[in-house]
């Protein structure tokens, strides 16, 4: 299998070689995109090729070849969009605070991105011209572009997808923020200062005790 990836509009050749096979005249050889025959072009004495024009995302998916003599040999070529460069790790922040999301396309230039955030099964796009106090969205350039999220609260926290269009078609990346309340970090402090006051307390008392007697 081999992935293909292709942005714009282009004309492509796929092949299929078999070498060092010794009966190659009886070979039935099929090209197929899903489960429709095309008829293969090109053909030299070990290879067989298909010549694609590649107009639209109609026209994008899996092409196979098929070899069949004294054993059956398949190759799958996936014609796809560029992949999305998000981040696995999600992004871990506190309220008040500001996270930066960033997304590439390493390679391909897209023609425009769209942020969305998943809330709940809706998917909500991102208008930055609408909510300019909280969200700012910069092209940094050609293949990458940021999502500043201002003063992050609970609501903030979720599924983030930034989605890229190419002339065949869209690509996404995923993105995961989660927006903590600023006690989870003073947790730790204030469980000591807790057992801090404790430990005092029972010093004095025992002290207290102690001159009475």
């Amino acid at each position: 299998e081999e992935n293909v990836t292709l942005a714009n509009a282009i004309g492509v050749e796929l092949s299929c070689r078999l070498d060092n096979y010794p009966h190659l005249k009886s070979l039935q050889v099929t090209w197929k995109r899903g489960n429709k025959t095309i008829r293969h072009i090109n053909k030299t004495e070990n290879s067989w090729g298909i010549l694609l024009n590649i107009s639209d995302s109609s026209k994008m998916g899996s092409y196979s070849c098929t070899l069949k003599g004294e054993e059956e040999i398949s190759a799958v070529f996936h014609l796809q969009v560029p992949k999305i460069e998000g981040k696995e790790k999600p992004i871990v922040s506190y309220e008040g605070d500001t996270a930066v999301m960033v997304c590439k396309s390493a390679g391909y230039v897209p023609i425009a991105w769209t942020w969305y955030m998943t809330n709940g099964s809706e998917e909500i796009a991102i208008n930055s011209s609408l909510l300019p106090d909280k969200y700012v969205i910069n092209r940094t350039s050609d293949s990458a572009i940021h999502l500043k999220i201002l003063n992050l609260t609970k609501e903030d926290d979720g599924v983030y997808w930034c989605e890229a269009a190419f002339e065949l078609g869209k690509s996404r990346g995923k993105l995961q923020l989660r927006v903590l309340s600023i006690m989870v970090p003073l947790k730790p402090f204030l469980a000591i200062v807790a057992e801090v006051v404790i430990l005092v307390t029972v010093i004095f008392l025992y002290e207290m005790y102690s001159r009475e007697r």
